[in-house]
C-alpha cells in the first residue's frame, strides 16, 4: 500500500504525546444500557420491594418503572433476576470448590514429598501413595 503524500511526519515525539493522551481518556458514559445491566443494579430494591414484607408483585414493580420510562414487564425482571442469581451461584460455588480441592491435594502432595525425603528407599514411597488416596474419600466427606 502506497501512504498518501500529504500525511506529514510522524515523529517518535507525536507517538509518544498520542499514547499519553489515549492513556488519560476516562471510559464514556453511555447513555442506555441493557435490561440485564438495569436490572442489576436495581437487584436489591426489587428484591426487597418483592418480598414477603414489602409484598409488592414483580408487575407492580414493573409499573412503577414503566413510569419512570423503563419498559419492563414483570415476568422480565423476574427472569433476569433468575439469571443473576444463577451467575453469582455458579461463581461462588467455582471458587469454593476450587479452594477446598487444591488444599486437599497439596495436602497429600506435601505428606507423599516429607515422607519420600525422610525415606531412602522407593518402597515406602509407593505405600504412602495408596494410603493417601484411601485417606482422601475420608477427608471430602
Amino acid at each position: 500500500m502506497v501512504e498518501p503524500k500529504d500525511s506529514g511526519q510522524i515523529t517518535k515525539g507525536k507517538i509518544d504525546e498520542a499514547i499519553k493522551a489515549l492513556k488519560e481518556q476516562k471510559p464514556k458514559e453511555r447513555e442506555s444500557v441493557s435490561d440485564r445491566e438495569a436490572v442489576r443494579k436495581m437487584r436489591r430494591y426489587i428484591e426487597k420491594l418483592t418480598s414477603d414484607k414489602y409484598g409488592y408483585s414483580y408487575d407492580e414493580v414493573s409499573e412503577m418503572l414503566k413510569g419512570l420510562g423503563i419498559n419492563l414487564s414483570g415476568s422480565r425482571i423476574k427472569y433476569l433476576l433468575g439469571e443473576l442469581k444463577k451467575s453469582s451461584r455458579r461463581r461462588h460455588q467455582a471458587s469454593d470448590d476450587g479452594g477446598s480441592s487444591m488444599s486437599v491435594q497439596g495436602a497429600t502432595e506435601n505428606q507423599q514429598a516429607v515422607l519420600a525425603s525422610s525415606e531412602g528407599e522407593e518402597k515406602p514411597v509407593k505405600s504412602t501413595k495408596v494410603k493417601s488416596k484411601k485417606q482422601q474419600p475420608e477427608a471430602q466427606e
